[in-house]
């Protein structure tokens, strides 16, 4: 594929973002700052890459001449290097496809992650922390900071619910399409018969939103300040600290505890309201989406169930691309980056067909 006019094209750009970074009023607007210096990174990644790709077109067309050449020596080294360089040509190309692609909204955004426990009473608690361990073991084998916003432990054990923050590179990117509902299947510890029980946990991941994003008007908040319930002690449950945020408009509401402080505790409710009204946003974006990739990926909502976890085969297996793993133990361990990859990838193969670049 000819990728010529639409490099072009990308350097012009460049260089508009390159005036902008140049100029003395760049940071008067920070979120604007960020999107520029975001955007123009991802060029530059892109340029480096097709840079590659003259590189290694120029090297096969030589290595292939000198192969059909008279020197049987030099021949014979260029055709031994041939299949090597073949095989990378079409990969650069795929990755220069997918740097082609415009950015999505919020992709390169930090995530809000919400667990909350569903179907099936002790042993779903017990799952949705699990959960939670499996992305915090994840983020910590990449680099990825996590704040944990909010949390209310369940009476036997596990987790009712849990918010936290995941802060890094482009992290909702790739933890998008952790958002629906996760099914366990396994025997819980007070199974006598040895049965094994079906239970559930949604997961919701969310682009962390910026003032700039959603405007928050103090007339259309319901900001209430309570005592703190949860497990005693450290003071959790003696001061007045939790906050409660209604947004009047949309009857959505958030409670945060966690936090030392009544200002702590706000600032993390407004900071989960303002995502959760980008991702409403969101969302009604998505609904543009062509039917067959929502069939292919899902829109991440939370109905929808998009993974099993079998304990009797030590399987994870994800329904919407039909890929099964058969290392539950260290999947559970945070060894999700070959799942995350494979969603990735049939996400971009999709999104390359509808821009015509596939």
């Amino acid at each position: 594929m000819d990728f010529s006019t639409l490099i072009e094209k990308k350097r012009r750009r460049f260089e508009e973002l390159e005036s902008e970074i140049s100029g003395s009023t760049l940071f008067n607007n920070a979120a604007r700052a960020r999107e520029i210096l975001r955007e123009h990174a991802a060029l530059k990644k892109l340029f480096s890459r097709w840079t590659e790709h003259e590189k290694l077109v120029r090297e096969l067309e030589e290595n292939r001449a000198m192969a059909q050449g008279p020197d049987a020596e030099f021949a014979e080294l260029a055709e031994a290097e041939l299949p090597e360089m073949e095989k990378r040509l079409p990969e650069i190309e795929k990755e220069l496809q997918i740097l082609l692609l415009p950015p999505e909204p919020g992709e390169d955004r930090d995530a809000i992650v919400e667990i909350r426990a569903g179907t099936g009473g002790t042993e779903a608690a017990l799952f949705a922390a699990d959960l939670y361990r499996m992305y915090c073991r994840f983020a910590e084998a990449n680099g990825l900071k996590v704040e944990t916003l909010d949390s209310s432990p369940a009476d036997l054990g596990g987790l009712k619910e849990v918010t936290f923050k995941l802060s890094g590179e482009a992290v909702f990117r790739k933890m998008r399409y952790e958002s629906g509902v996760h099914r366990v299947q396994r025997v819980p510890a007070t199974e006598a018969q040895g049965r094994i029980h079906t239970s559930t946990a949604t997961v919701a991941i969310l682009p962390e939103a910026e003032e700039v994003d959603i405007d928050l008007k103090m007339e259309d908040l319901r900001i209430e300040v309570c005592r703190a319930g949860g497990p005693g002690g450290q003071g959790v449950n003696t001061t007045d600290s939790a906050v409660q945020v209604m947004h009047i408009p949309t009857g959505r509401i958030v409670r945060c505890q966690d936090g030392r402080s009544q200002q702590k505790n706000k600032e993390a409710a407004l900071k989960i309201m303002r995502s959760r009204l980008l991702e409403d946003k969101r969302r009604e974006e998505e609904e543009k989406y062509s039917a067959h990739r929502k069939s292919l990926i899902g829109g991440g909502g939370r109905e929808e169930k998009i993974r099993t976890y079998n304990f009797a085969e030590n399987r994870v297996t994800d329904h919407r691309i039909k890929f099964t793993l058969y290392n539950l133990d260290g999947f559970l361990e945070g060894d999700i980056r070959e799942m995350i990859e494979k969603l990735l990838t049939s996400d971009m193969e999709q999104r390359l067909k509808e821009a015509n670049l596939g």
